[in-house]
Parts: C-alpha cells; sequence; structure tokens
C-alpha cells in the first residue's frame, strides 16, 4: 500500500463519519489519565457518526509517551471485540500517521470502517529524552543544527525552529514581529475554541515581552505541552450509503505520509533541516491526486510547534510564494477575511500539542469546518480543507477534506455537535442512566 508511489487515486475512496476530542489541558492539572482520555473521545467520534462499535473493524492508537500496548488498554474501556490494532509512534505526527494507516486500511478494502484515536500524557517543561543509554534518534538533526548555526543552551526543539527562522530572516527579510503575529493570529483564534488548553487574547506588545526562549520565538510564539485526546472514524462509500451517513461524511480526498530526502542535511539549510522539502513534495502529491490547487483551499490546521514553522510552512504548502510569507502576514492572508483561513483552531500554540492526539484534532477541526459545525470558529462556505501534520526526525502528513455532498447539513442531531458542554450534559445523563455492575 505506498500512496507515494503514484499519483493516481486507487482502491475504494474513504471518508471520515465521526470525529471526537477532549478538552486539552495543561499536564497535572487534571484528574483524567490517558485511558480516559481516550474513551471520551471514541465515545464522542462513535456518537458523531451514529454507529455502534461493534461496526469498527480494525483500529490504530497513537501516542509518544507510554508503555507498550497503551492503544490496548483505551480500547478495552469501550469494548472488547477481537478487532486488530495497531499502536503507532511517529513523534509530533503520530495522531495523523494512526489517521493514514486507517484511511489505507479502507483505501485497501480490507476494511469498510477502521478508528484512528491518539492521546497524551506528557510532562511539563520541554520535551525531553528517556532513554540516556541508546542512541538518540534525531542525533543527526542536533549535529547538523551545532553545524549550521552553532551550539546553543535552550532545548532542541525551540533551537531547531528557532533557526530555521533566523535562516529566513537572513535570506528574505523576515523580522520578528511577523513570528509574533503569527502568535497573535493562534491566539486570538482560540478564544472561541472550548478545547483550547489556552483561550486568552494578547496585544502584540505582550507577545514581543515575554521570555525568550530561543530567537527569534520569544514563550507566547510556542506550543505548550498538554494532555488530551482525539479520535476519528474512517470509512468506506459503501458503507456510509448503508447507513445513511451521507449528508455528514467527509471525504478524505488523498492522505500521504512521507519522510525525510537527503537533502535534509546535504543542502546546509535550517528551513530544511526542519522537513521544509518533504512538506513541499507531500503537498504537491496531495494537491495533484485531489485536483486541487493551493488556490482552492479555504482552511488548513498547521503544524505550528512553533510561529517560525507555521511561517516557513506556509510557502512549503504553496500558499504564498517562497520568501514572501512575510509580506502575506502583513496583509492578513491567513486569518478570517484573507485568502486561506490558518489555524482556525488556535493551532498548537495555544490549543495544546499532546503529541499523539495533535493530529486527530486537526482533522476534527477541519472536518467540523467542511460541515459547518465550527461554531464561532466557521469559515463561511467552507468546503475544502487542508491538514499539515509534521513529526521532527522525520515525518509528514497531509490530507485534503471535501464535504461528500454539496449543501451542508441542516438539521444535526441533538447529541452532534463539536460543543463539549453539550457532549458533556449527555454523558453525564447516561452515565446515570447506565446500570450499576
Amino acid at each position: 500500500m505506498d500512496s507515494t508511489s503514484s499519483n493516481k487515486p486507487k482502491g475504494q475512496r474513504v471518508f471520515v463519519i465521526g470525529n471526537g476530542m477532549t478538552k486539552f489541558y495543561r499536564p497535572g492539572k487534571h484528574d483524567n489519565d490517558y485511558p480516559q482520555l481516550a474513551k471520551q473521545a471514541i465515545l464522542r467520534a462513535l456518537r458523531d457518526a451514529n454507529i455502534p462499535y461493534s461496526l469498527v473493524e480494525s483500529a490504530f492508537a497513537g501516542y509518544v509517551y507510554g508503555d507498550s500496548v497503551c492503544g490496548q488498554r483505551c480500547l478495552y474501556t469501550v469494548g472488547m471485540t477481537g478487532i486488530p490494532l495497531v499502536n503507532v509512534n511517529n513523534n509530533c505526527s503520530t495522531g495523523s500517521s494512526a489517521l493514514y494507516l486507517a484511511a489505507q486500511a479502507v483505501k485497501s478494502g480490507v476494511n469498510d470502517c477502521a478508528l484512528a484515536f491518539g492521546f497524551e500524557k506528557m510532562f511539563t517543561g520541554s520535551h525531553q529524552t528517556f532513554f540516556t543509554d541508546r542512541t538518540v534518534p534525531i542525533d543527526t538533526f542536533l549535529i547538523k543544527d551545532n553545524e549550521l548555526r552553532g551550539n546553543a543552551k535552550a532545548p532542541f526543539a525551540p533551537r531547531l525552529f528557532g533557526n530555521a527562522g533566523v535562516e529566513h530572516m537572513q535570506k528574505y527579510g523576515t523580522t520578528q514581529e511577523h513570528f509574533n503575529k503569527i502568535a497573535w493570529k493562534n491566539h486570538k483564534h482560540s478564544v472561541n475554541n472550548p478545547y483550547s488548553q489556552f483561550r486568552d487574547e494578547y496585544t502584540l506588545e505582550q507577545i514581543a515581552k515575554s521570555p525568550l526562549i530561543h530567537y527569534p520565538l520569544t514563550k507566547l510564539a510556542c506550543c505548550p505541552t498538554s494532555d488530551g485526546a482525539g479520535a476519528a472514524i474512517v470509512a468506506s462509500e459503501d458503507f456510509v450509503k448503508k447507513h445513511g451517513l451521507e449528508d455528514q461524511a467527509v471525504e478524505i480526498l488523498d492522505i500521504r505520509l512521507m519522510t525525510d530526502f537527503r537533502s535534509t542535511f546535504d543542502d546546509q539549510s535550517s528551513i530544511k533541516l526542519i522537513g521544509f522539502d518533504m512538506t513541499k513534495a507531500c503537498v504537491e502529491k496531495v494537491y495533484q491526486t485531489a485536483g486541487i490547487t493551493p488556490k482552492d483551499v479555504q482552511v488548513c490546521e498547521l503544524h505550528d510547534c512553533f510561529a517560525a514553522n507555521e511561517l516557513v510552512t506556509y510557502e512549503a504548502l504553496g500558499l504564498c510564494e517562497i520568501g514572501k510569507a512575510g509580506e502575506a502576514i502583513d496583509r492578513n492572508d491567513f486569518t478570517y477575511g484573507g485568502k486561506t483561513v490558518v489555524n482556525p483552531s488556535g493551532g498548537l500554540i495555544s490549543k495544546g500539542h499532546p503529541l499523539g492526539a495533535t493530529g486527530l484534532a486537526q482533522c476534527a477541526e477541519l472536518c467540523w469546518q467542511v460541515r459547518g459545525m465550527a461554531d464561532k470558529r466557521q469559515v463561511k462556505d467552507c468546503k475544502v480543507a487542508l491538514q499539515h501534520n509534521l513529526g521532527l526526525g522525520g515525518a509528514v502528513v497531509i490530507a485534503a477534506y471535501k464535504k461528500y455532498q454539496s449543501g451542508y447539513q441542516k438539521k444535526f442531531r441533538a447529541d452532534q455537535t463539536s460543543d463539549p458542554a453539550v457532549l458533556e450534559k449527555f454523558e453525564a445523563l447516561e452515565q446515570q442512566e447506565r446500570p450499576r455492575l
């Protein structure tokens, strides 16, 4: 099942029929362990799809910080039907890698209905390596970064991405204010997202004066560590029609996973070191297979682990010309009223970044957008959406989405909503009505 060897669509069409996610939390500031988080996200996806768990034929569980078979520990809280489950770890693109595998299972015809879910229970502070007696997987990235930019005291992630920002500044005249504007935009967007870890709006001055993590990135231009979970149910066209889900199905026009090219290390570029070339190559194949162009993309959930990555990724995705991201930011091209609304959820910077859940939270936001369910975040007449999820070291997953039917769903079921407050009421009622064991 090599999805990158040809641009011609093969196999069954694939649709997202249900999405669910939890609120994203600051680690240590809530009472939920990872099985409870995953269970809530999965049950919400099943509720959205209006199907029982017994119809799910396979599952793919994404997480980074956890022991073996955490996926089974989570799934067994929902049901034990003997279905195959694969645990997935692809760094920050883990959640979307699980989604990719679920989509491949349906596309190939192996399954008609598959579940992808991801979760994380993290530690406070910067990402860290726990195995000190063996080779660090991203050692070649760190060595190259040191060769290109010299050693620094900052944690490795903001250092690598911050140095890509420095290169962009040196090549194209970008300023630190452009990165601050990205952070300002994403924090502003998150005000309307009840799932977001942070919902505070900041001024540009506040962002600029927050502690410097690694130039040009201040604290408010960096994503936090987070706990949370997300889930998506994907199905074939036959399954959609059999269960009357045409009006809510969102087609995955294409989804691809790519890893690094030699140019990541050979081209002496901090921008390429953080995955620019694999993102560019991946999205070009997605555009071609999906039959769309960057101009067709109305909304994008983009992997803004740091504002510097969002800026360079605008260019990798073709949302603006290479070297012109600063000018596009100044025109407000990437917010409401602009060319493409990027990170209406608040992105990783404000919504949070529980590694295994991030890609599935992106999927949820985009499906809600094209279904017209995004409430105050809704992008007007949204039809085509793009997802970008990056894992350093590296892997990138890019997906394009489109509503199955042309019109928006006119009437939702009472329990079919993206509002977590409403979902919590239904969940509380179900808990009361459930007989005691």
